[in-house]
């Protein structure tokens, strides 16, 4: 399904993966991981909300933006990437601390920019800006040491201007402080039950924020993220807060 929202398009792909287009651009948002773009992907639960699994490779993305090393897939950016395309990539990304068999950024084929946690560039007359996204010491997402599964420096969310439509992807993050002053139009926050904020603290955020439309994505990709997603909208809606789902 495609949401359509203030003059451009969204549409989540599965896990982390969100496109967005305008008439002009179309933007990727960590494309990948887990089959989703390949059409391998099956839910570890029946029956729960998630886009179905694609063979999707349209190579029309002008940008493509990754938050970290768990969403880095270089398979899902060539799919999705045109020739032109401009990778946006947090400059903490370590392929090789990761048990996975990544291409480096060098190989890939494409213009590659890398960020900071807290840096504004413009691509392709796209404002983008980025803000940290990490799992807080005193947070739920820790392991037994007490060590943040997300610790800060690992990634970056992205907020972007799409013609003038401002999407924000908090990425793997808890809720952090300057969360709710973001002035944001589509508000794109993962609702899984581990990892990043949960349903009910991206509920807490729609209402402060105040955006003018919520699409949750990254949830019920596997058990560990596994979401009641019809919670949470209902939640947001009675807020006053209009909410919508993209899922199969």
């Amino acid at each position: 399904m495609t949401i359509r929202h203030d003059g451009i398009t969204a549409e989540w792909l599965g896990y982390a993966t969100l496109r967005l287009a305008s008439d002009d651009t179309v933007v990727y948002l960590d494309p990948g991981r887990y089959g989703v773009l390949t059409g391998e992907w099956e839910p570890d639960t029946p029956g729960v909300g998630h886009p179905p699994a694609r063979d999707y490779a349209p190579r029309d993305g002008d940008i493509v933006c990754v938050t970290h090393v768990h969403h880095y897939d270089p398979d899902g950016i060539r799919r999705v990437a045109s020739e032109d395309a401009t990778v946006v990539a947090f400059d903490g990304i370590n392929v090789h601390a990761t048990d996975r068999d990544l291409d480096r950024f060098a190989d890939l084929d494409y213009d590659v920019r890398t960020v900071s946690m807290e840096a504004e560039l413009l691509v392709d007359g796209v404002p983008i800006w980025t803000m940290p996204a990490y799992n807080r010491e005193d947070g739920p997402n820790v392991r037994a040491d007490g060590s943040p599964i997300h610790p800060k420096g690992i990634g970056c969310g992205f907020l972007l201007a799409l013609d003038d439509t401002r999407v924000f992807w908090p990425g793997d993050t808890d809720v952090l402080d300057g969360h709710a002053e973001l002035d944001v139009s589509l508000f794109c926050p993962s609702i899984a039950s581990s990892f990043t904020m949960d349903r009910h603290d991206a509920a807490d955020l729609a209402e402060a924020m105040d955006p003018d439309l919520v699409l949750p994505i990254h949830y019920n990709t596997f058990e560990a993220l596994e979401a009641d997603s019809g919670a949470f909208a209902e939640d947001v809606a009675k807020r006053g807060v209009p909410v919508v789902l993209d899922e199969q």
